[in-house]
């Protein structure tokens, strides 16, 4: 009587993995950003431009989701070659030694319209648990047949917390604010 209980739930828990799907991040239509504070009167824009990722979404249970991301460093571009090498170097990101940085989910619940998307993210080689905002498109078809959906991320992260700790004092305070704007605007392709 042992052996069948686990059998039993194995296959009741068959229909509500048939809910569940495969998302591939469409690089060509991903948009990863980050803004800080500069000299404390203005904000730096950046982006990513290679983020590749993969999400299974549960629409049945939607706690049963998951999302693994991963951004290449040298893609960064702030639109200013001479601050992007400082970016890259050992003084911030250091590419050379990291060259990804990656979120894998942890835990997903709704929250009104949105989701609440806590993981993992490792910058720098410093791995620490952050909770984004979500927003999921629904599902609909392209013109090529294919399914997709949009995820609008937002999140905010203190840099130091990464071993990300360059900056300078000048009079009106640091050059580099600790605190980084995340933004990401994604496309997923289902999984065929």
């Amino acid at each position: 009587m042992k052996r069948i209980a686990p059998v039993v739930a194995l296959l009741w828990a068959v229909p509500a993995l048939a809910l569940a799907s495969t998302w591939n991040l469409d690089p060509a239509h991903t948009h990863t950003s980050f803004t800080v504070r500069h000299l404390v009167i203005s904000n730096v824009r950046g982006e990513f431009r290679k983020t590749s990722g993969v999400v299974t979404l549960d629409d049945g249970d939607i706690t049963r989701s998951k999302v693994e991301a991963t951004i290449e460093i040298a893609s960064l571009d702030s639109r200013e070659p001479k601050r992007d090498e400082d970016l890259r170097s050992a003084n911030f990101l250091d590419a050379a030694k990291y060259p990804t940085l990656t979120f894998k989910s942890t835990k997903v619940e709704r929250a009104g319209d949105k989701l609440k998307v806590t993981g993992d993210l490792t910058i720098h080689g410093v791995t620490r648990p952050v909770t984004l905002d979500v927003v999921v498109t629904p599902e609909i078809k392209d013109p090529w047949g294919n399914q997709r959906r949009g995820f609008s991320v937002s999140g905010k992260i203190n840099r130091r917390d990464f071993g990300v700790s360059w900056s300078k004092a000048v009079e009106a305070g640091p050059v580099v604010g600790d605190e980084v704007s995340i933004e990401i605007e994604a496309e997923a392709v289902k999984a065929k």
